[in-house]
């Protein structure tokens, strides 16, 4: 599917000290090479547009220097961790610039999440200073309860607050700090399936190899103008545009929030060429009553990924937008972003498959003995390639568990055809994709265990044309006072906003178990479509 010709040589090499990887044999050295080579390329060009705030390549350059001299004042040396509680912003591309620049290590945060989170992400990653919101400073942690946490400032300080422009004045630092390929430049935390948050060693290696697939297989270029609204703090809003629109020295267009609306407005006045969003946001674009009044014809690549795309939202957008090409994406935060990618031209015909593995990725379907199966079988997901990241920090025994010989086991059910497309049917893991937002099931099930009045809990996802799927909680109780708005209450304390469960079914029967005690899950499932099924029979009848 990717012609020979389209990508640079390729060579096996060892990294990580055991791990043999087919890699891009030309490439930058790390990370801090991006700058330097965009302002060779598009020096003046626009690297970033924020409301009415435009920054060449040459004034973000001179902008990241200055970060790092500051940083470099409070104490941050090589190998250090620098967090990041911030929305999409100007602020965020900086710091994250700076920080490898001293040759430290960013560790970006949902701004969704809460404190206890924010207390496990920060104590265990070992941050020196963190950089937030002025909406999220009630949520951080006691100085006490994170001890490492030596510096802290606001992007919007208040009176007796550490602003984000006191790490300006120190000066600039002219050359980057010497890193090795092989070092970790981000940790990235991912939900974890059965207690905290694991978290994912990016390295300068794996995501270079990440920036070189998209810049490639899409053909981007100093031309282009991406417009982000997925987090910045996510994998793909780190990877996949923001570093890819530095590696393309093209510009990175920013919108702190996704609203359909804006997103429309800003993609036709500054000309968007390039973007990447979960199925959902596409659907709500169409969904807009002034999609039409816009011009989009400049928009060429659509990216998406996180949940499928349904056939209806590919059919409308080839009508309503015929030069636009969608290129599905298949990956996550273990594997720095893509490993496998739609090319060009083959989405109409494939709308159920996640692409073909990317020329340094290998993509295998295994079974649960570890034998390869055959084109067509189901199995398990693994995935090897140098943007495969090599482990968890601070977390051997996770790190043992998920990676086997280099590959990484996704916990994804899927299978390839004979030409090569990966499908992926279903997920191990009981993970919820809500609109791009991935939850795991056991820490919202966790949480519902932790009221008094829950005897069990399960939860699913919940079809929804929207979003995919929403969070829905079965829960056996003997309470017969319980409501479902104070378990609501109950999980809004401790967790992120989208994976409080926005339905629960209330029981006293216990859940449905195979013999071997496990929850059988899709019995659930299959009763919510059920029920889902018996209301729309009753609407029509009336």
């Amino acid at each position: 599917m990717w012609a020979s010709d389209a990508f640079p040589a390729l060579r096996r090499e060892t990294h990580y000290h055991d791990r043999v990887v087919r890699c891009f044999q030309d490439r930058p050295s790390n990370l801090n090479r991006l700058l330097p080579e965009a302002l060779a390329r598009s020096g003046d060009g626009e690297a970033l547009v924020h409301d009415e705030l435009r920054l060449t390549y040459r004034e973000l350059d001179q902008r990241a220097a200055q970060i790092a001299a500051g940083l470099a004042a409070h104490g941050i040396e090589s190998g250090d961790r620098v967090a990041l509680i911030l929305d999409n912003g100007t602020p965020f591309v900086e710091l994250m610039l700076a920080t490898w620049r001293r040759g430290a290590v960013v560790v970006p945060m949902n701004t969704r999440d809460r404190k206890p989170g924010y207390q496990y992400m920060l104590s265990d990653s070992g941050a020196k200073l963190v950089v937030y919101e002025p909406a999220l400073r009630d949520r951080l942690p006691a100085k006490e309860d994170v001890p490492d946490l030596k510096h802290r400032f606001c992007v919007a300080a208040e009176s007796g607050e550490a602003g984000y422009e006191s790490l300006f004045g120190h000066g600039e630092q002219a050359e980057p700090t010497s890193v090795d390929e092989d070092d970790t430049a981000a940790i990235l935390y991912t939900s974890g399936t059965t207690g905290k948050p694991k978290g994912a060693m990016l390295t300068h290696f794996g995501i270079l190899h990440s920036l070189m697939h998209f810049e490639w297989a899409m053909g981007l270029g100093p031309e282009d103008r991406s417009l982000i609204t997925v987090p910045m703090s996510h994998v793909t809003g780190l990877v996949a545009l923001t570093g890819a629109s530095l590696r393309a020295a093209g510009t990175l267009i920013i919108q702190r929030e996704f609203k359909a609306a804006r997103f429309l407005e800003l993609a036709a006045r500054e000309r968007m060429t390039h973007t990447i969003l979960v199925p959902a946001m596409y659907n709500l674009c169409l969904l807009d009553p002034e999609f039409e009044r816009h011009d989009l014809s400049a928009w060429r690549i659509g990216g998406y990924g996180g949940a499928p795309m349904p056939e209806v939202t590919i059919n409308t957008l080839a009508e309503k937008l015929p030069d636009l090409q969608l290129m599905n994406a298949y990956g996550s935060t273990e594997t720095s972003s893509p490993a496998t990618l739609m090319p060009p031209g083959y989405t109409a015909g494939r709308g159920d498959s996640v692409g073909a593995a990317l020329p340094c990725a290998e993509v295998v379907v295994m079974d649960d003995a570890g034998r390869e199966v055959t084109e067509g079988e189901s199995g398990e997901v693994w995935i090897r390639g140098p943007m495969v990241v090599p482990g968890y920090w601070n977390n051997e025994a996770a790190t043992a568990r998920e990676f086997t010989a280099g590959f990484w086991r996704s916990g994804d059910i899927g299978s390839k055809d004979a030409d090569g497309f990966l499908y992926v049917f279903d997920r191990k893991k009981d993970m919820i994709n809500r609109g791009g937002y991935k939850i795991y099931t056991t820490e919202v099930e966790n949480t519902l265990l932790g009221h008094p009045g829950v005897v069990e809990a399960a939860v699913v996802g919940r079809p929804c044309p929207v979003l995919g799927e929403r969070v829905h909680a079965f829960i056996v109780t003997t309470d017969t006072g319980l409501s479902t708005e104070a378990l609501t209450r109950h999980c809004a304390a401790v967790l992120s906003d989208y994976k409080v469960p926005e339905a629960c079914t209330l029981r006293s029967e216990p859940l449905p178990r195979n013999p071997n005690g496990k929850v059988l899950k899709r019995t659930l499932r299959d009763e919510l479509v059920d029920t889902a099924s018996k209301a729309d029979g009753a609407q029509e009848d009336t």
